[in-house]
C-alpha cells in the first residue's frame, strides 16, 4: 500500500528531518502523563487560523495538479457508515475502491474501505488479498461510551474478521472531565487488542472545544500507541477544519522530533471537493513536509470526495468538465 511521497511545489517547503530510531517515552503513571501534557505549549488560536487561511489560498503548479489528484485518490478511506448499510452496498464500495474509474486502469486504488465491524468479513471476501486495506470503526463508535470490555471485544471481533485497521474513538466525556489516565489506558488496551492491525484514534475535535485540547488529545493518543490520529467521526456538525488539521500536524511533527516516531493524520467529515483535498495536501507539505505525502501517513475519510477527484482528473485530461453521473454514487 506504500506510495512514494509526492513533493508538491508551493511557495516554500518546510520539510524536516527526523531521528531514525523510534523512542516513544513510556508513560508509567497518570501523574507523569499529566506532566507531559502540561508541558506542551499553548496554541495561538488566532495565529493557527490565520496560517491555515493563508495556506488555503496557495495553489500548486498546473503541472503538479494531476499528480496531486492521483495522490489524493490513493489517500482516500472510502467510507460507508450508515445504519442501512448492506453487504451489497459494501461490495459495490469495495469494487469502486479497487477500480475507482472502471474505464481507466491508470487511476490508483484508494487506501482503504471503512465499514462497521459486522461488515468486515464481507469486505474481506470481496477484496481478498488486494492492496486496499479494510478499516473498521470500533469502540462504541461514534460516542465512545461503553465499558472497556465491550470496546475491546468490538476490536477483537473486527480484527478476527479481517480488519487491517481499527478506527477507535476516544471517550470525549472522560477527556473533558480530566480523566486523562482512563482515556490513555483505553488507547493502550485497544492498541494491544489490535494485534497486527494499525490503530487510528479519532479525537472528535469538534467536541474538544479548544485547540489546546486538540493538541493535548493528539499527544495523549500518540503516547498511547496510535498509528494515526484522526479528526472526527463525521457524525457531529463540526468535523475536519484546516486550523484543527494544522494543530494536529504540528503535534505529529513535534512528536516525531521528540521521539523519532512518525504518526499519520486522517482528516474526516465535510471534505467533498478536489479543491478541499489539495488545500489539505498543501497544509501537510508546508507543516510536516513531503515525508507525510503518502497514504501511510495521511488519509482522507470521505464518501463523496472520490467522485469529485475523478471528475477533476478527467478535466485535466480532456480540458472540459464531465457530468457527475459518469461515476457511480457508491
Amino acid at each position: 500500500m506504500s506510495t512514494a511521497p509526492l513533493r508538491l511545489v508551493t511557495e516554500q517547503d518546510h520539510g524536516v528531518r527526523f531521528p531514525e530510531i523510534s523512542r516513544v517515552p513510556a508513560v508509567e503513571s497518570e501523574t507523569q502523563l499529566r506532566g507531559l501534557l502540561a508541558s506542551l505549549s499553548g496554541v495561538d488560536a488566532v495565529g493557527a487560523e490565520a496560517r491555515a487561511a493563508k495556506l488555503a489560498t496557495r495553489s500548486i503548479k498546473k503541472s503538479t495538479k494531476l499528480a496531486a489528484i492521483d495522490l489524493a485518490i490513493s489517500m482516500v478511506d472510502l467510507t460507508t457508515l450508515e445504519g442501512a448499510d448492506t453487504p451489497g452496498r459494501v461490495g459495490s464500495l469495495c469494487a469502486k475502491a479497487l477500480r475507482p474509474d472502471p474505464r481507466d486502469a491508470s487511476v490508483p486504488a484508494v487506501a482503504a474501505v471503512c465499514v462497521y465491524p459486522d461488515l468486515v468479513a464481507h469486505a474481506r471476501s470481496v477484496l481478498g488479498g488486494a492492496s486496499v486495506a479494510i478499516a473498521a470503526v470500533a469502540t462504541a463508535f461514534p460516542s465512545g461510551r461503553a465499558s472497556l470490555n465491550v470496546k475491546l471485544l468490538d476490536v477483537r471481533e473486527a480484527v478476527a474478521a479481517g480488519a487491517d485497521e481499527i478506527d477507535m474513538v476516544i471517550d470525549r466525556g472522560a477527556f473533558l472531565s480530566g480523566r486523562l489516565g482512563q482515556v490513555f489506558d483505553e488507547i493502550v488496551a485497544v492498541k494491544e487488542s489490535c494485534g497486527r492491525a494499525h490503530l487510528k484514534v479519532i479525537l472528535e475535535t469538534g467536541e474538544l472545544v479548544t485547540y489546546d485540547n486538540v493538541r493535548r488529545a493528539s499527544w495523549l493518543a500518540m503516547l498511547g500507541g496510535a498509528d494515526f490520529i484522526k479528526t472526527s467521526t463525521g457524525k457531529v456538525p463540526v468535523a475536519a477544519t484546516t486550523p484543527v488539521a494544522l494543530v494536529m500536524l504540528e503535534a505529529v511533527r513535534d512528536f516525531a522530533e521528540s521521539t523519532g516516531h512518525l504518526v499519520g493524520v486522517k482528516v474526516a467529515g465535510g471534505i467533498r471537493t478536489s479543491k478541499d483535498a489539495i488545500r489539505y495536501l498543501v497544509l501537510v507539505n508546508e507543516t510536516v513536509g513531503s515525508s507525510w505525502l503518502t497514504p501511510d501517513r495521511f488519509r482522507f475519510g470521505a464518501s463523496s470526495l472520490l467522485n469529485d477527484l475523478l471528475m477533476q482528473r478527467l478535466k485535466q485530461h480532456r480540458g472540459a468538465y464531465v457530468r457527475p453521473d459518469e461515476f457511480s454514487g457508491d
